[in-house]
C-alpha cells in the first residue's frame, strides 16, 4: 500500500504494554472527559472510499474501520471470523468456503449477502475498474486471464452458494487467509455501486458501510470528518466508542501542539529529527513499528537515457550512504535498508527475520560508484548527467531526504547534477503511475505478513512497477516462490533471496530505509489494535476509560 507512505494485516501486532495484546494506552486524551468520542488526525488528505480502487494508507484506514471482511486480524496478529462465522480450507489448499453470519446488514439497513463478496472480487479484477490491486487476486481461478482481458469476469473462481462464498484457487496461496481480511476485498453491493456510478466512493454519502463505523462529513475535499458507530454492524455490541473525529493536519508541529492542549488523542513525533528530539522524553511517547520500506524508483523506460543504463544506476546505489541518510533524516529512528523486504514483515522457516535473510549486500562505496559512473557515462556517450528526483511536498522528511541525496550523490559522482522536485502526495501517486518522473522516492508498507506483498510489486508488467523495468531472473524467482514452492516455506525463502539478488545486481531500485514511527499517545484509551501490515490501526474495540 502506498504511503509516505503506506504504513501499513498483522506480521506483528503492536501494543504499548507488550506484543500480543491489544494496544492498551496507545491513544485517547487525558484531558478528554467525553468517553464517547476519540479525536485523531491524518497527516494528508484521504483520496477515495472506492473499495476496489484505493491504494493509500489513509483512505485505507477509513475503509478498513468502516468496512468489514470475512475475517479480521485480532490482537495477536491471527485471523478470526468477522462477517463469516467460519472459513474452511480443503486439504489441498485450493478451496476456501466461508459461511456468512445470519442477518448481516449494511449501514443503510440493506441486506449483505454472499453475492456482494462475489461482486467485489469481480469488480477488482475487471479491467474496466483499472484497480492497481487487481494483482492480489492472482492465483484465484481465472483471475490472471480476466485481468488480462482474456476471460469473462463471471468465470472468476469466487462463487456464491446460498450463505456461503466459495473460493477456488489455481495454486495454494500462503497469504490467502489475510486477503480475506483485506480492505480492498470487502463486500460491495452491486446495485448501490452502479446507482452511484462515477460518484461512488467520492464522498462519505456515496458509500455504505459493512463494518464497525459509518463515515460522515467528507465531501471529497474537506479536511474534517468523523466516524460514528454503525448500529447495523453484526458485532455492534463490541463497539464502545460512538464517535471518532478526524482532522487533516499537515504540519506535524501543529498536531503536537493540539495534542499537548488535549485536543488530539495521538500524533506522531517522528516526522522530523527536530520534532522527535524535542519530544522523545515525553512520558506519552510510544513506538509504533511498521513493515514499510522507503526506496527510490528509477524510470527505466528509456525516457531518461542515463537511468536506462545499468552501470549508472549501480553507481547511484553505491553512492547512497543509507546509514548516514537514515541518521540525518530520521534521527536514527528508522533503520538503513538492507533490501526491498523490511524488518518485521515476516519470519523465515528457520525463524530468522526475512529482511536479514534475503539481504543482498547493499553498501556505500564512493570509489566504486565513481568508477561505474564514468563507465556508464561513456556507454551513453556523455560526460555529465542531470536527473530529477521527485518526492512528496507534504512529507516533512521529503526535503531533508532530497537535500541529503543531492549532496551525497553529487559529491561521490563528478559530473552529476541532481534536481529536486516536490509535489503533493496525490500527484506523486499519479506521476508514479504514469511514469512522469526520472526517479521518485516511494514508500511501501506490507499488505499482509508474507514476502510476496513486496516482491509482487516489481514482476514484469506489474501495476506497481512504476519504473517499468524487466528483470527476468527476479520475475522467475518470485513466480517460483508463488507456484512450485508455495507450500514449501524454506524453498520460498530461497526464492525471495534470489529475487533480492536480482534486483541488487541490476540496480532496479534503490532501498533507503525501513521506516519506524514514534507517537505521543495517552493512557486512557484502550484496545486499539496496531498492525505492521494491512489495516495499520483497527479502532473496532477502542474506548476511552
Amino acid at each position: 500500500m502506498d504511503t509516505w507512505k503506506k504504513w501499513a494485516i498483522g506480521a506483528a501486532v503492536v501494543v504499548v504494554a507488550g506484543a500480543g495484546t491489544r494496544a492498551a494506552g496507545l491513544w485517547g486524551g487525558s484531558n478528554g472527559s467525553d468517553k464517547d468520542t476519540l479525536n485523531l488526525t491524518f497527516p494528508t488528505p484521504i483520496q477515495t472510499l472506492d473499495i476496489s480502487k484505493n491504494t493509500d494508507q489513509y483512505s485505507g484506514t477509513v475503509i478498513g474501520n468502516t468496512g468489514s471482511n470475512l475475517l479480521r486480524v485480532n490482537a495477536k496478529g491471527k485471523t478470526v471470523p468477522d462477517l463469516a462465522k467460519s472459513v474452511k480450507v480443503s486439504k489441498d489448499g485450493l478451496t476456501y468456503t466461508a459461511t456468512l453470519r445470519s442477518g448481516l446488514k449494511y449501514s443503510d439497513g440493506s441486506k449483505l449477502t454472499a453475492e456482494d463478496f462475489v461482486y467485489s472480487w469481480q469488480r477488482i479484477v475487471n479491467p474496466k475498474t483499472a484497480s492497481q490491486y487487481a494483482y492480489l487476486s492472482s492465483g484465484v481461478k481465472n483471475a490472471d486471464a480476466i485481468v488480462a482481458g482474456k476471460e469473462d469476469v463471471k468465470n472468476l473462481g469466487v462463487k456464491a452458494d446460498g450463505n456461503k462464498v466459495v473460493f477456488t484457487l489455481e495454486r495454494p496461496l500462503p497469504q490467502f487467509e489475510y486477503l480475506l481480511t483485506f480492505a480492498n476485498f470487502m463486500p460491495q453491493k452491486q446495485s448501490f455501486v452502479e446507482k452511484q456510478g462515477k460518484k461512488y466512493g467520492t464522498t462519505s454519502a456515496k458509500q455504505i458501510y459493512s463494518g464497525p463505523y459509518k463515515f460522515e462529513g467528507w465531501n471529497g475535499t474537506n479536511n474534517k470528518f468523523k466516524m460514528v458507530k454503525n448500529d447495523n454492524y453484526w458485532d455492534a455490541k463490541s463497539v464502545k466508542t460512538k464517535e471518532i473525529t478526524w482532522q487533516v493536519i499537515q504540519k506535524p508541529e501543529t498536531a503536537v501542539q493540539l495534542y499537548k492542549q488535549g485536543k488530539l488523542d495521538r500524533t506522531t513525533i517522528s516526522d522530523t529529527p527536530e520534532l522527535y528530539k524535542a519530544n522523545k522524553n515525553n512520558k506519552d511517547v510510544v513506538k509504533q513499528p511498521e513493515a514499510t520500506t522507503s526506496y527510490i524508483e528509477y524510470n527505466q523506460t528509456g525516457k531518461n537515457k542515463f537511468l536506462a543504463n545499468t552501470k549508472i544506476r549501480q553507481a547511484l546505489n553505491l553512492a547512497t550512504n543509507r546509514k548516514e541518510l537514515t541518521d540525518q533524516v530520521t534521527s536514527g529512528i528508522s533503520t538503513a535498508a538492507t533490501g526491498l523486504a523490511p524488518e518485521g514483515l515476516a519470519k523465515t522457516a528457520s525463524g530468522k527475520d526475512l529482511a536479514a535473510y534475503v539481504a543482498p549486500g547493499y553498501k556505500y562505496d564512493a570509489t566504486a560508484a565513481a568508477k561505474l559512473f564514468a563507465e556508464g557515462l561513456k556507454e551513453v556517450g556523455e560526460t555529465k548527467m542531470s536527473f530529477t528526483i521527485t518526492t512528496d511536498a507534504d512529507s516533512p522528511a521529503g526535503k531533508s531526504t532530497l537535500d541529503y541525496l543531492k549532496g551525497s550523490m553529487e559529491k561521490a559522482l563528478p559530473g552529476l547534477t541532481v534536481n529536486e522536485k516536490f509535489v503533493p502526495f496525490k500527484q506523486r501517486l499519479s506521476d508514479s503511475q504514469t511514469q512522469n518522473f526520472d526517479a521518485v522516492v516511494s514508500l511501501w508498507g506490507g499488505d499482509y505478513p508474507e514476502g510476496s506483498t513486496f516482491y509482487d510489486l516489481f514482476k514484469d508488467g506489474a501495476s506497481y512497477n512504476n519504473g517499468q523495468f524487466k528483470n527476468s531472473a527476479y520475475t522467475k524467482a518470485v513466480e517460483k516462490a508463488e507456484t512450485t514452492d508455495a507450500l514449501n516455506a524454506s524453498a520460498r525463502d530461497e526464492d525471495y533471496k534470489e529475487a533480492e539478488a536480482a534486483l541488487y545486481k541490476d540496480a532496479n531500485i534503490n532501498p533507503l530505509y525501513f521506516r519506524s514511527k514514534y507517537a505521543l499517545s495517552r493512557s486512557n484509551v484502550k484496545d486499539i489494535i496496531i498492525n505492521t501490515t494491512g489495516l495499520n490501526m483497527d479502532l473496532k474495540y477502542a474506548y476511552r476509560k
